[in-house]
């Protein structure tokens, strides 16, 4: 009886598509066409090159701040070296008995959440206002909240104080090296760029969506939760995430506005020094652990973060 299974010459032809083409053996390959609108390989390298010095530049303080914390205080003091000598953790332990950097944790963090709440929650309110009504005195008022970003923070310095000192002294209230003073302070600057951010936001967002929430029976207060809100999450999320930064690490108003018991973390850092020699590596180390917050937040945010950085910019 014949064999009747195919050979693997004819399981190859089986296999090819029609009118497919054999390479032959030894021949040149074509080379790859570029696109018309590919930049050019001299652009292309040079971007790289300059990303990997930007990169290099930004990760090497990084680097020496993590070394250092990881040194003991006579190898940070000694002659520099990139690798530390003997590795320890104990700084670490140390920044917490050195200074009270538990009390100033907890001061920038209740300060920092209060301001960036309560920025969020008035910009929203006064940034539908200006993007969904038309009334008089709109445009000054725009223009007003984003004028007052031209102005340096130290400006504002002199006059805050004096008017907490005397609301103190009229009424007995001591806000003067509170932590409501200094929430205070901190919306002075981080809710007017916030109710900018949010207008041109929220001027993207359509006005059918409010008009048919209306229809549906929702008032304003109900278009602006249910619909307009959910729709602006990015933009919100953005405004939050650049209040808690401004708030945690700002350093001017903190070092007048509080005593003591109010410090915050960013004027904390400045126990670590005293007057015969400074703690380098508990410097280092407690300023790492006092960017884990803004850190973590920003990781875990950065998609919502870009999305109404660019959202913004584009109004």
């Amino acid at each position: 009886m014949a064999d009747t299974a195919p050979t693997a010459d004819a399981r190859t032809a089986v296999r090819k598509a029609p009118g497919a083409r054999t390479p032959r053996v030894g021949a040149r390959r074509e080379p790859v066409r570029r696109s018309p609108t590919a930049p050019p390989r001299s652009f292309v390298w040079t971007r790289r090159i300059v990303l990997t010095l930007l990169a290099v530049f930004t990760a090497t303080p990084v680097y020496v701040m993590l070394s250092s914390s990881l040194k003991t205080l006579d190898d940070v003091t000694g002659s520099f070296r990139w690798f530390p000598g003997d590795l320890t953790v104990q700084p670490y332990l140390d920044i917490w008995e050195t200074v009270p950097l538990a009390r100033y944790f907890l001061n920038s963090l209740t300060v920092a959440g209060a301001a960036t709440v309560c920025s969020v929650v008035i910009a929203v309110f006064a940034a539908y206002a200006v993007s969904r009504h038309r009334f008089r005195g709109r445009r000054v008022f725009t223009v007003t909240v984003l004028s007052t970003q031209m102005f340096p923070g130290i400006l504002f310095l002199l006059p805050l104080f004096l008017i907490f000192v005397n609301i103190g002294n009229t009424t007995g209230i001591a806000l003067y090296g509170s932590r409501g003073a200094l929430i205070l302070t901190y919306l002075t600057f981080t809710l007017p760029f916030s109710i900018w951010m949010l207008v041109g936001y929220f001027d993207s967002i359509p006005r059918d969506l409010d008009e048919a929430a209306l229809v549906d029976g929702c008032g304003p207060l109900g278009a602006l939760f249910r619909v307009v809100v959910p729709a602006a999450t990015p933009g919100i999320v953005a405004v939050t995430v650049y209040s808690f930064m401004t708030a945690w690490g700002e350093v001017l108003f903190a070092s007048v506005m509080t005593n003591g018991e109010t410090r915050t973390l960013a004027i904390g850092l400045q126990g670590y020094a005293t007057q015969t020699q400074v703690y380098w590596n508990q410097v280092m180390a407690a300023s790492l652990v006092a960017s884990v917050p803004i850190v973590a937040g920003f990781l875990l945010l950065q998609r919502y973060l870009v999305a109404g950085l660019t959202a913004g910019a584009v109004k």
